[in-house]
């Protein structure tokens, strides 16, 4: 729950404010989690005073839950976008494009989701039940036609999206681990890599010939038309 908010539409400064907030305090949760974070930290993080902070949000608590409420919807929009009307192959490896994307692109988003699932979802665990359950159902649904009607190759649905998550997440949660092992000359383009050897490896399982690793693959694109690689 926010304090500021009312019937009446909030300013353009209680605005800002609030985004400065959900900033300074994604960059805070996400280093030192929930219990570790404090709203010392996340005020002088936002350049604003622990009593300003106060003023929008009831406490930690509250911040925490609207960041993790806004980025489930975020994280789940590629799943959502996934088309029964599409081509199979197609609609499948966009979707891994776009979960690379997000772990290029949103780093801080998902350590934050990681670290809210190992914790055991406390705060999560109704929508994970209930929302997230039902829509990985609806499209588990769509891929298990697909593979009935012999478009794919036959492959447990719920199972092949799980596989997306993990081998996309990976790339954001384990990045100083990736980076280590890949060494400084292929750090910079691992996530083009990452993008050209899931391809393949999902092209084959869905059974259909991908391009071998290394050759064509349309690469990830950069975040907001910049050409470097995001650390």
């Amino acid at each position: 729950m926010t304090r500021a908010s009312s019937t009446r539409k909030p300013t353009r400064n209680q605005i800002r404010k609030r985004r400065e907030i959900f900033e300074a305090a994604l960059d805070t949760f996400s280093e030192h989690g929930l219990r570790g974070a404090t709203l010392e930290q996340i005020a002088a993080a936002a350049g604003l005073s622990k009593q300003n902070v106060i003023y929008y949000f009831d406490g930690k608590e509250a911040i925490y839950r609207e960041l993790l409420e806004s980025l489930l919807d975020r994280w789940l929009a590629p799943l959502r976008a996934l088309s029964p009307e599409g081509e199979p192959v197609a609609e499948i490896l966009t979707y891994m494009r776009r979960k690379l994307e997000m772990s290029r692109d949103m780093p801080r988003e998902s350590r934050l989701f990681a670290t809210e699932i190992l914790r055991g979802a406390p705060l999560l665990r109704e929508e994970l039940q209930g929302g997230l359950r039902a829509l990985v159902d609806e499209k588990a649904a769509v891929i298990a036609g697909w593979a009935a009607a012999g478009r794919i190759a036959p492959v447990d649905p719920h199972h092949l999206i799980f596989s997306i998550w993990a081998m996309s997440q990976h790339y954001a949660d384990f990045d100083i681990q990736v980076c280590a092992v890949l060494g400084a000359a292929r750090s910079p383009g691992r996530f083009d890599e990452a993008g050209r050897f899931l391809e393949t490896a999902l092209m084959r399982m869905l059974g259909h010939d991908g391009p071998e690793f290394g050759q064509s693959a349309a690469p990830v694109p950069p975040p907001d038309g910049n050409s470097g690689p995001r650390h």
